[in-house]
Parts: C-alpha cells; structure tokens; sequence
C-alpha cells in the first residue's frame, strides 16, 4: 500500500476485518459510580459469542468498545452493582446482578441473578431475518439502561430509575445507605411461581392465557419504561421487541445511566 504509513495500514485493516468478522458493540458507564458490566450467551441456541471477557469493572463515565459475531444470538448483557470479589467468585458477590465465576461470569451457568436489566441481542446474517434487541425487565431492574443501533433503528431503553418509588412489595435490595437499588418482578416474589400469571408458567403459559393484565404491577414497569420488554409475551405491546434489518449490518452502544 504506497502512500500509507504502517499506523495507516493498520487502522485500514482493522476496520476491514471489524466489517467483515462482526459488530462493533460499545458499553457505556453513564453512572456516576462504578459498575461491573457482565455478558453471557446461551449456547443452548448458538455457538457464536464474543472473543471478550465476560466481566470487567467499569469505573464512572468509562467505555469498552468490541466486536461481537455477526451471528450472536441469545446474548445479554447487564450491569452489577456493589461487587467485592475478594475471595468471593460466587454469584453472591455483587449486591444485584452477581454471577457465578465472579468478575468474569462462567460460560455456561454466569447468568445475572435478579432483581437485574437486562440488554438483549440476537443478531442475524441473512437477509430475510432482522437482528432483535430489546431491554429486559423481566428480571426485573437494577440500573437504567439503553440500547443504541446504528442505522436509524429505535432505541430500546429504560431510562428512569425504578428503585426509589418501587411498589413495597419489590422494591430492594438495598445498599448501605438504605438506598434502593433493585426493584424485583412480580414473578421473582411469586408464591407459586410454577403455575402463575406473574410468570407466564403453567396453565398460563401462552399468550392468551398470561395477557399483561394478569401480571402484577405490569403498569409500573410499562408506563416508566414503555420501550421495555416487561414480562414474557410483551411483545404485544409493539413497542418491547426492536428490530433491525441484517442488511444494516448494525452496530449497537450500551449504555447503563443513560441521559
């Protein structure tokens, strides 16, 4: 390549094989304290994932940028909260959002413990099939949360902080200070949570049988974070499930605190 420096050529290339390998997908700390972002795909439903560590710290208003396959499916990431990982890698060692492996969440059982917001992907290569992105409440929440596209599609976020007026019956954990910084779903406080509206299971495991009316304090999480997926089948509220046309080859920003 005449006329380019080395650092020239690299960036070329760089960009190049960042277009042709995958997405590039930023995570942003817009919160004014620290927070340990985790990820985890379920291999259940593909093999792809990101050649990234699946937890670091992030200290306020600091982001990471990689790249994420162009096939990613079934992968979500999420924020921790107060974590000490100090002889702890149990899920137990962040007060919200903990993950079994510690700072860097097992591949296989790392998933995010409730109450926790959830960014959720699966990304697609064929053209007949849109990427979907959504920001989960059905873990309930812990930290407001956006998801960004390139390309002109919608943002997914919940904006707001739902611990502070959280209904009695949800609201926590708390941290020190007795501040609230989780607000749990009606499921995760279900008595029964095996056969209940508030969980979509059992005989309510449809969508007719578990219409957003059936679950408790759905209006809360719904009108706070309309752009949210707040229980199992919210997809019928048009606007809890987001898409992207493949063809867009998407990149995504997310960002936890967002403005």
């Amino acid at each position: 390549m005449q006329g380019f420096t080395p650092l020239a050529i690299f960036l070329l290339l760089s960009a190049l094989f960042s277009t042709v390998l995958g997405r590039t997908l930023t995570v942003y700390n817009g919160c004014p304290f620290t927070v340990w972002p985790a990820m985890f795909t379920d291999l259940n439903v593909g093999s792809a994932r990101p050649n990234y560590p699946t937890g670091w710290e992030a200290a306020a208003y600091t982001h990471v940028t990689f790249t994420v396959p162009d096939n990613w499916r079934a992968g979500r990431i999420w924020g921790r909260r107060n974590c000490n990982f100090s002889g702890n890698n149990g899920a137990n060692a962040c007060l919200d959002g903990g993950c079994n492996g510690g700072l860097q969440c097992d591949s296989n059982t790392g998933t995010g413990v409730p109450p926790v917001t959830l960014a959720e992907f699966t990304l697609s290569t064929a053209s007949s099939t849109p990427d979907f992105y959504d920001v989960s409440l059905v873990d309930g929440f812990n930290l407001p949360m956006s998801i960004t596209p390139t390309g002109g599609c919608h943002v997914a976020n919940c904006p707001h902080d739902l611990g502070p007026n959280c209904p009695a019956a949800l609201k926590g954990p708390y941290d020190s200070t007795g501040y609230p910084v989780g607000c749990k779903s009606a499921c995760q406080v279900d008595p029964n949570p095996q056969n209940s509206p508030n969980c979509c299971s059992g005989s309510h495991n449809t969508p007719s049988t578990c219409p957003s009316s059936g679950v408790q304090y759905y209006s809360y999480f719904k009108s706070n974070c309309p752009n949210s997926y707040v229980y199992a089948y919210d997809e019928s509220s048009g606007t809890a499930l987001w898409s992207c046309p493949s063809g867009t080859r998407a990149d995504y920003t997310v960002t936890f605190c967002p403005p």
